[in-house]
């Protein structure tokens, strides 16, 4: 046996869990290893937008994914949500929710979109011509 930081006695492998929190899982374990997104090349940041895609299993479908798997994927049930929704939602941190999103787009469960960056949206001035020109019918 060994003693932790206050001096109690610590039973093997009890840093694995925690008193307060359950069994403790890290996240290369949750992800196999991968740091990076399957080989699609779709990048995934913060505001990348994930929809559950019409072949994804439903609740009680007995799949091969994982509970994290499952658990994104009713995340993305209720709602289109970004990967900084869905990591927040899942208790996750970003760099696993980003690979575990990659096997999820692999497998056709999920789509990801980007919004439409600020530079490529019309210009305010623009718009307002057009409204004042419907006005105007």
């Amino acid at each position: 046996m060994t003693e932790d930081m206050s001096g109690t006695p610590e039973q093997p492998g009890s840093q694995w869990y925690d008193n307060e929190a359950g069994p403790l899982v890290r996240p290369y374990a949750m992800t196999g290893g991968r740091t990076k997104p399957g080989p699609r090349g779709v990048r995934l940041d913060l505001i990348a937008l994930v929809t559950l895609d019409d072949g994804a299993p439903g609740p009680g479908d007995s799949t091969a994914l994982g509970p994290e798997h499952r658990a994104l994927i009713e995340l993305c049930r209720a709602e289109t949500q970004s990967v900084a929704e869905l990591a927040a939602g899942a208790d996750l941190p970003v760099g696993v929710v980003r690979v575990l999103l990659g096997d999820l787009l692999e497998m056709g469960c999920v789509k990801v979109s980007r919004p439409v960056p600020p530079a490529q949206l019309p210009d305010e001035k623009i718009l307002r011509e057009v409204i004042d020109g419907l006005r105007a019918l």
